[in-house]
């Protein structure tokens, strides 16, 4: 038995695009259902939504059968959650509020066996090493690993290139919520001044040879954004689409304003 072959990575270093979506509703079944629409990856939030270590472990459970890459977000960069995350079999983490060098070398030492880095031996008990039925896992790991990791604030920003710079660090994603907070546009995630950092960010990344990604569910944007050079674009989030969705279909039939509610409307968490 082998470690699976972690093709989303390959994927980005191809720089071949990568469509996903972002996916909080924190079930199973959701995730299953999700994972047979085509989308070539799954943000399993564990930041926002109200996910656990068991939660996220049926989720990857649910979307094992499917050609669709489950990428795990823990609530921040801790090295025991790194651990939990990688022990259930994420082969992806997208860690948030990334904001300098040296936080982003401790994410990468996490997702390591040594002697490259410190993610613990406890392998056996592992999912990921199907309970010790690979032989050799801790050594097949590490080339399957993939970290991403999230530029969210101006410090990020500054900090942009020392990142991307991290070896093992495979991509940086851009938050445009927090960031626009951070930037002094609170919920303003497309002015003018948030967009042109983020194209700048891309291009820094690019220009570093790891792949950017964003969140972005308005398709003009998320176009423009792909079309500067970002690989990994979330273009949609389960819980708005419902929304949405569900708000259209009620007011076919009672009516009443304007059919995009406001939950549609975001471009970042």
């Amino acid at each position: 038995m082998q470690t699976p072959t972690n093709t989303f990575r390959d994927e980005l270093r191809a720089g071949r695009a990568q469509i996903g979506l972002w996916v909080g509703l924190a079930d199973a079944n959701a995730a299953e259902l999700l994972a047979g629409c085509g989308y070539d990856w799954l943000v399993l939030d564990g930041e926002h939504a109200p996910n656990d270590v068991r939660s996220l472990l049926a989720q990857l459970r649910a979307v094992a059968p499917y050609p669709v890459h489950p990428v795990l977000r823990p609530p921040k960069g801790d090295v025991a959650l790194v651990k939990q995350f990688l022990d259930i079999g994420a082969q992806t983490l997208l860690i948030p509020m990334i904001d300098t060098a040296q936080e982003a070398e401790l994410m990468v030492r996490a997702t390591r066996y040594p002697p490259a880095g410190i993610r613990g031996m406890g392998a056996a008990l592992a999912r990921a090493s199907r309970y010790g039925q690979i032989a050799d896992y801790t050594v097949q790991a590490n080339d399957q690993m993939c970290l991403l990791v999230q530029a969210e604030t101006t410090l990020a920003l500054e900090n942009l290139d020392a990142i991307a710079q991290v070896d093992g660090v495979d991509g940086v994603f851009f938050g445009p919520a927090d960031l626009s907070a951070s930037m002094g546009y609170p919920g303003q995630v497309n002015h003018p001044e948030v967009q042109r950092a983020i194209l700048d960010g891309i291009a820094r990344v690019r220009a570093a040879g790891k792949a950017p990604g964003v969140l972005m569910s308005q398709v003009d944007v998320a176009h423009k954004y792909l079309d500067a050079g970002a690989l990994f674009v979330a273009v949609g989030v389960d819980t708005s689409l419902l929304v949405q969705a569900a708000t259209r279909t009620v007011r076919e039939f009672k009516g009443g304003g304007d059919a995009t509610p406001t939950a549609g409307k975001t471009g970042g968490y």
